[in-house]
């Protein structure tokens, strides 16, 4: 599943590709911190959006936003999983706040957020709007969550 994750140049070369050929893309992103079904359902989810789907996940930096002790694991570690995941044909690691760089340079024709964000609450929005793409709400309600895995763990 490594040579699903890709840098950020070979990703945009792999997506003129596939739009040359006639599929659309869907991009979704987080940080995959311990991955539970809950990312399953989102990832399988977005990944019926469209014919390809890019995952992008956060470094490790911004993942330790997230809190103590966090990420659990490397955000190598955690591509490389999410890449073994039916459904995800690409996967790259970014370190900025927000996608909106990656947005920019690969103009999704979906751009897939959980279901604890509205259409209106996505920050990438106008974005994702300025080239003509469409936002999709996607995956089960949000009964999931890595910080409550954790949780009942440590307990």
């Amino acid at each position: 599943m490594i040579d699903k994750v890709l840098t950020r140049e070979r990703l945009a070369e792999a997506v003129e590709r596939d739009r040359a050929a006639g599929r659309t893309i869907a991009f979704a992103n987080g940080c995959f911190d311990l991955l539970h079904a809950g990312h399953v359902r989102y990832l399988q989810a977005a990944a019926a959006e469209a014919d390809r789907l890019i995952v992008a996940v956060n470094d490790d930096v911004a993942a330790g936003g997230k809190g103590p002790g966090r990420p659990i694991l490397t955000a190598d570690v955690r591509a490389e999983l999410v890449a073994s995941l039916r459904g995800v044909d690409y996967v790259t690691v970014f370190s900025e706040p927000t996608v909106t760089e990656l947005l920019l340079l690969l103009r999704p024709d979906v751009h897939c957020k959980g279901t604890d964000y509205t259409v209106a609450t996505v920050p990438e929005r106008e974005t994702v709007r300025s080239y003509g793409g469409r936002i999709a709400i996607v995956g089960d309600p949000k009964d999931h969550s890595t910080r409550d895995l954790l949780q009942r763990i440590r307990s």
